[in-house]
């Protein structure tokens, strides 16, 4: 059977997930976490692209990047295909790392990049891994609410669409989705 081709062109924007193979985790301690953050790094300076948002929890990965010259296929090639290397070495495996090939969701407007990056910072509290998105440290999210550290994380996009105090309107709308929301009910009762 075939594979669908998948959509791409330059200045696209793509939520990319990728899990661990039969749901395993990906990352099982810190060195793990920053290998993985190390090589997109590397991957933007060999393959150029914009990391919007990110999310690494310990069985899957939410990326949102931006396409300039290569297409996610190549930047994600490169990140995986290391990183799978690093850890079968590392913990003594050999096969798959990575469950199937990654997803990849174009983003169409600004909205949906705004919403998109809202969920991939709220996977942490959603799962039950944090009380609060600025918790987890496994995410750009702190990037978002605050002006600081120099960051592989390009905010510039979605704070051009936030008008002025970007970090106050991010955090505020990322706030509002899960403190209105208990995760494990129905947003609306009847």
């Amino acid at each position: 059977m075939t594979r669908n081709l998948r959509v791409w062109y330059p200045g696209a924007i793509y939520h990319i997930t990728a899990r661990g193979n039969r749901k395993n985790n990906l990352f099982r301690d810190r060195k793990d976490y920053n290998h993985y953050v190390g090589l997109m790094q590397r991957a933007k300076e060999k393959t150029p692209f914009l990391l919007h948002s990110y999310c690494l929890m310990p069985n899957h990965v939410h990326l949102i990047i931006g396409t300039l010259n290569d297409p996610p296929s190549d930047i994600i090639h490169y990140v995986h295909s290391i990183y799978a290397r690093y850890f079968n070495r590392k913990y003594h495996y050999v096969g798959h790392v990575f469950q199937d090939r990654y997803y990849a969701k174009l983003i169409k407007n600004s909205k949906q990049l705004i919403d998109t990056s809202s969920y991939v910072h709220l996977n942490p509290v959603k799962s039950k891994y944090s009380k609060k998105p600025e918790d987890y440290q496994w995410s750009s999210y702190k990037n978002y609410i605050s002006a600081g550290d120099k960051s592989i994380v390009d905010t510039q996009k979605i704070f051009s669409y936030l008008g002025e105090s970007p970090y106050e309107k991010y955090k505020f709308y990322v706030e509002m989705k899960y403190k209105i929301k208990d995760w494990n009910e129905p947003l609306l009762k009847y």
